[in-house]
Formats: C-alpha cells, sequence, structure tokens
C-alpha cells in the first residue's frame, strides 16, 4: 500500500466546471475506498462544490482555470486543495450579501469542524492561492488506476 496517493484535475473556471469537480473528487474516493453512499462522502462532495464555486465565482475572471488536488496520506488524512490565480484570500462577506451568497466558507468551516478536519490558505508562487481542507480518512485504502 502507497504511503500517498495523489491526483488532480484543471477545469475552465465555469459553473459546470463545479460540478465536473465534485464528480472527479468522488469517483476517485470511491476508487480509494470510500463508498459513494458514506456519510462521509457526502460531505466531501459539498466541501468540493463549495471550494470549486467559490473559485468560480469570486476571482472576478482572474483566474481562467482552476486546479483541484487530492491527496491520501498514509491511509490516514485526506487532503483537498482548490488552487486559482486570485490572489484575495476568502472572507466572510457581510451579512447583508450572506442572504443571497456568501455562506460556503461558513458552511465549509462547519462541515471541517464536525468531521474534526482543518482548513488553510497558501498563497501559489504565481500570486493565486490554494484553499486546503485536510479530514481524517476513515476507510480502508484501495489502489487503483486514477480516472480523469
Amino acid at each position: 500500500m502507497a504511503d500517498l496517493q495523489e491526483a488532480s484535475v484543471t477545469l475552465p473556471s465555469d459553473p459546470a466546471s463545479v460540478s465536473a469537480a465534485r464528480t472527479y473528487v468522488s469517483n476517485l474516493l470511491t476508487q480509494w475506498g470510500l463508498p459513494g453512499e458514506a456519510e462521509a462522502a457526502d460531505t466531501v462532495r459539498l466541501i468540493v462544490s463549495e471550494l470549486a464555486t467559490n473559485a468560480v465565482q469570486h476571482t472576478l475572471g482572474q483566474s481562467p482555470t482552476f486546479t483541484v488536488d487530492v491527496a491520501l496520506e498514509r491511509d490516514e488524512h485526506l487532503r483537498i486543495g482548490v488552487t486559482d490565480s486570485h490572489p484575495r484570500h476568502p472572507r466572510r462577506l457581510p451579512g447583508a450579501v450572506q442572504q443571497d451568497n456568501g455562506r460556503g466558507m461558513v458552511i465549509i468551516r462547519w462541515l471541517i469542524a464536525e468531521y474534526g478536519g482543518r482548513l488553510f490558505v497558501d498563497p501559489t508562487p504565481e500570486g493565486g492561492k490554494t484553499v486546503w481542507i485536510t479530514l481524517p480518512w476513515g476507510a480502508p485504502v484501495r489502489e487503483g488506476p486514477l480516472t480523469g
């Protein structure tokens, strides 16, 4: 069994790519041993959807693509990062704006706390950022071919 399994996909910053990112990660995690019907799979799909949506909606056209990186470390932690070219880090929007949107990071933080995970943001050398989440991994890991 490998100590580290990794995969990534780069998608256009288009609303249709949110679904593609969610499907990619869901299929990958199934290959790695997390049943698609597991509650944790639903949580990961929601987190990926919110991170990808932020990469599409909040980069103000400054990021033509975004990348989703997925890593399973030592059969213990799942790490997912979404990288875009916009330099601004995620921030809480004012309450009036949140009536229509802006709750994605609140949802992500709540889900991560519920599962005992972490969220952090790293700047990229090119001036963008990667928003990372880590979650404990509770499924036995299977090695398999990657789909993209």
